[in-house]
């Protein structure tokens, strides 16, 4: 039995990478043969998996996806696995990997207060015509008998806008580990305040995310405006306008209260020096960095497009307000500025993650996977996959 994932940059050390190799170490040992379609071998710690580089030429970004997908049916439709799973849009594949959500939701809230000028520009962009236009045949191809999604939110976001049925939409959210991320991290507390210059009474809000204006970087900073002098905005991730979000800072008189780190190689005694993890993103399927802010014991205020949210509400575990609500989103970051609110909220975000850990999760994987594999096995006796896109 042979089982193919399609990525075509496939990060060893990526979140979706770290979560699906657990899962496939545990197919290995069931005798599951794995093939890796990606454009480029990585050095990943699973020696037994074969290689099928797929890496034709391109030119931007459009034509990357385009001829990747491509290459990949075209190798597929020669010589098919009994299963494929691909974590790109593509149509030959039997399970997608939901991990970015549905892309004309990430448009359509990204665009929600745009210029009909900016509006215009993306809504005409060939790239995007091209994503949503796979995206809609995907949902609508034969083949597809799973999509694997990391949120409710997007799981019932397919459904609604694809008539996608429920039944085929397994909801498995991303792993964390809890005795790496806990509490514990506060021992970084002191060492990391007196570096940053904040002192030890004041509340930190901390933000990670790469992307600043999807992570809702500018709200965050305008909310903390609103707030007293004893409050801090610290930001760990990349984004080439950093310094637009700097001079914003210091427009507002926030400057020396809002840090914009940049990559962090660790962002672990950060989780430890703060006091609540901030969030208004515009769109976010299932943050990594949510969850492990949450197994670090911190409550979270995020957004209502953000799939950590469910978790948030269905546990008290912080608070949730729509992403550019600057004014909703300052109240929200008052409230927590309480030492025993947050600590009522810190210790049930703490218990609503201790059950997403990495065992349970390659559980519900690989239970996925045997089930599907069966019925594919079963199915597809003699059949043939699309060949092309």
């Amino acid at each position: 039995m042979r089982l193919a994932i399609v990525r075509q940059r496939y990060a060893p050390y990526g979140g979706t990478e770290r979560f699906v190799e657990t899962a496939l170490e545990a197919l290995l040992e069931r005798s599951i043969a794995i093939s890796l379609y990606t454009r480029q071998w990585p050095n990943t710690r699973l020696q037994l998996i074969e290689p099928v580089l797929c890496n034709p030429f391109y030119i931007g970004r459009l034509w990357r996806d385009w001829s990747f997908a491509r290459a990949v049916c075209g190798v597929v439709a020669k010589k098919a696995p009994e299963l494929v799973q691909s974590h790109e849009l593509l149509l030959c594949c039997d399970v997608y990997s939901a991990s970015d959500g549905v892309h004309r939701v990430r448009l359509d809230e990204g665009l929600h207060n745009a210029s009909a000028f900016k509006r215009w520009r993306v809504e005409s962009s060939f790239y995007h015509r091209y994503v949503l236009g796979i995206e809609r045949r995907l949902f609508a191809s034969p083949w597809l008998r799973a999509v694997i999604c990391n949120s409710k939110m997007v799981r019932d976001e397919i459904h609604e806008r694809f008539g996608f049925s429920l039944e085929k939409l397994p909801v498995i959210y991303n792993a964390v580990d809890s005795d790496i991320f806990s509490p514990e991290l506060k021992q970084h507390r002191a060492d990391v305040r007196q570096k940053l210059g904040v002192p030890e009474s004041a509340t930190i809000f901390l933000l990670v995310g790469s992307g600043y204006a999807r992570k809702g970087v500018a709200t965050a900073i305008q909310a903390l405006a609103k707030l007293p002098s004893d409050t801090y905005l610290i930001v760990v991730g990349r984004d080439k306008y950093r310094r637009r979000y700097k001079r914003l800072a210091q427009q507002l008189g926030v400057g020396r209260r809002v840090a914009l780190l940049g990559v962090q190689d660790d962002p672990k005694p950060f989780y430890g020096a703060a006091d609540v993890f901030v969030l208004p993103t515009l769109y976010d399927p299932c943050p990594h960095a949510a969850l492990e802010a949450m197994a670090c014991g911190l409550p979270v205020v995020t957004s209502t497009k953000c799939g950590a949210a469910e978790l948030v509400t269905e546990n008290d575990a912080g608070l949730v307000c729509a992403a550019q609500d600057v004014d909703a989103l300052a109240r929200h970051m008052m409230t927590l500025t309480d030492e025993e609110a947050r600590r009522l909220l810190g210790a049930r975000a703490r218990e609503a993650v201790l059950p997403l850990t990495p065992a349970a999760m390659t559980l519900k994987l690989v239970l996925l996977y045997r089930d599907l594999i069966a019925a594919a096995a079963a199915a597809r006796d003699g059949e043939e996959k699309p060949a092309a896109l």
